[in-house]
């Protein structure tokens, strides 16, 4: 990190930890398209959340949005569509069910609504960050090659420290996280959701 870790200057950033995204009754549930990695990443990252509350830290909770259009059918980008067929009708509309942050790590101090990879691109977070005095994330989330990637670039660009989580991020594919880990290595700090916590620990 280019500064001293600050808890109260730091938020946990985690994308797309959403009903439709990880509950069986979810849009990506239904479809059964699912993955026990990405399944056990909000109980991992739970206990960090808490510890960085403590702390005087925020969770922000960065959810992916498809806007629907008069009579409810979504607003959703060709590659989108042509990947995940599935999407439909109420899938990640705002303020439904499956737009939610799964209850294990609800609810977040700040919600950002995001309908693109990246938690930055064309939302508040940035606003947010600043009008707090936030200059560090701790980021994890869905998926590693994708969001979470996207969000931890455009961080870099903005000249905010990362500390991206190992453990607390995944893909569909184990390779696919690893290689991504990996391509991301010089962009900032990689830690486990444990060695988050005790960093934390040793802060306060």
């Amino acid at each position: 990190m280019d500064h001293p870790f600050d808890p109260k200057r730091t938020a946990l950033l985690t994308i797309d930890l959403q009903n439709d995204f990880l509950h069986p009754d979810g849009a990506y549930g239904r479809a059964g398209q699912s993955s026990e990695a990405i399944a056990a990443l909000p109980a991992r990252i739970a206990p960090l959340r808490d510890a960085l509350r403590a702390a005087g830290g925020t969770h922000i909770s960065a959810q992916f949005t498809l806007v629907p259009v008069p009579g409810g059918e979504p607003l959703i980008a060709p590659h989108l569509k042509a990947l995940r067929p599935f999407l439909g009708k109420g899938d990640f509309a705002p303020g439904a069910w499956g737009h939610q942050l799964v209850d294990a790590l609800a609810p977040a101090d700040y919600t950002v609504e995001k309908v693109a990879y990246s938690a930055f691109y064309q939302t508040r977070l940035e606003y947010i960050m600043r009008a707090l005095g936030l200059d560090t994330i701790i980021l994890g989330g869905i998926v590693t090659n994708g969001g979470v990637a996207s969000t931890l670039r455009d961080a870099h660009l903005r000249n905010i420290d990362t500390v991206l989580l190992k453990d607390g991020c995944a893909a569909f594919k184990p390779e696919v996280h690893d290689a991504t880990l990996l391509s991301l290595s010089s962009l900032g700090t990689q830690m486990t959701c444990a060695e988050a916590i005790a960093m934390i620990g040793d802060a306060r």
